[in-house]
């Protein structure tokens, strides 16, 4: 199941419109129509939500993320607080936080699905709703998530070996950039099916940018029958294009997750492809959602995550991608 922004959009259009009409009114003479239901309209506005991720300030991703969120805050009249920790247990903590300031909805990302495990069950069982974003999406159900919104890591992970594998990549280094992450170790389970071939796994350090370059570099120089890279994170993305340069290497390189150098490098034909999660959806959906849960016990994907990706941001589309990238929305 696929959701656009458009379709959201209509669809609060749609709900603002029945909650502005008064009630009863029906013919153009303001009787209501024969035989017609004359229920009252729920009530928009207001309510508070907490947003609370794996990832501080200052990250290119999440701070998109964080954009989508606050602007579907602005746009329904409601309060979000938008937190973040790469601790689980302080991610934890957050959570506890907003349950007992008793928050209207929690959106929470779950790179470490266990760690929090405790903490999003007391939330339900607060009946705070929870929408999981972005990492976690197989345990969301389970641990009592009104729905999940996010790509398939596997069938992202997919998508990009075999785009790499069409650019005549036989081997390939994966390189995760953050230990635990769930959703790291799907793409690269993604990329080996979809490459069909040898897929390496390098771990780095992404708060340590300079190491993961001489790392890679490393690796390339030690192997040279490695011909792909595939990196999970913007700026890792950045430091593997250099990498690869400084070494001489001919490696085809690709990535997920956007920014404005990684748009700049595809471009410039340094980065072959980003596959795109759309996380600008991550934290304007969940609030959407929150919304009409909140106001008319609207509840969406049926029990399925809402998908907001995979895409791809190539060459054919990455100039028209940068414009929107500038403010702030890809």
């Amino acid at each position: 199941m696929k959701w656009t922004t458009g379709l959201v959009v209509a669809a609060m259009m749609g709900f603002s419109a029945l909650t502005g009409c008064s009630s009863g009114s029906g013919g153009q003479d303001g009787r209501a129509s024969a035989g017609a239901a004359t229920a009252p309209a729920p009530a928009a506005g207001g309510g508070t939500f907490a947003v609370i991720t794996h990832a501080g300030s200052g990250d290119a991703f999440w701070d998109v993320v964080k954009n989508g969120a606050e602007a579907a805050g602005r746009q329904y009249g409601v309060t979000v607080s938008y937190q973040g920790d790469g601790d689980p247990a302080r991610q934890s903590q957050l959570i506890d936080q907003a349950v007992s300031q008793k928050v209207d909805g929690i959106v929470v990302s779950m790179a470490n699905p266990d760690a929090l495990k405790e903490a999003v069950g007391k939330a339900v069982a607060a009946k705070i709703p929870v929408i999981t974003i972005n990492s976690g999406g197989d345990r969301s159900r389970e641990f009592g998530a009104i729905t999940h919104v996010g790509q398939s890591e596997d069938v992202a992970g997919r998508g990009a070996g075999e785009k790499l594998k069409a650019e005549g990549v036989t081997k390939l280094l994966c390189v995760i950039h953050e230990a635990g992450n769930v959703g790291l170790d799907q793409r690269c389970n993604g990329a080996t099916e979809g490459l069909g071939a040898a897929v390496e796994r390098l771990q780095v350090d992404v708060g340590n940018l300079a190491d993961a370059t001489s790392k890679i570099k490393a690796r390339l120089q030690s192997d040279t029958s490695v011909n792909g890279v595939l990196t999970l994170n913007p700026a890792v993305a950045v430091a593997a294009r250099d990498a690869i340069a400084d070494g001489g290497s001919k490696a085809k390189l690709g990535t997920f997750d956007l920014s404005a150098d990684v748009v700049t490098a595809i471009k410039d034909d340094e980065i072959l492809f980003a596959v795109d999660q759309q996380q600008y959806l991550q934290g304007w959906l969940p609030i959407t959602f929150l919304t009409l849960y909140k106001n008319n016990l609207n509840t969406v994907g049926g029990g399925l995550p809402v998908n907001t990706g995979p895409g791809f941001v190539t060459k054919d589309n990455a100039e028209q991608v940068a414009k929107l990238a500038e403010s702030g929305t890809r």
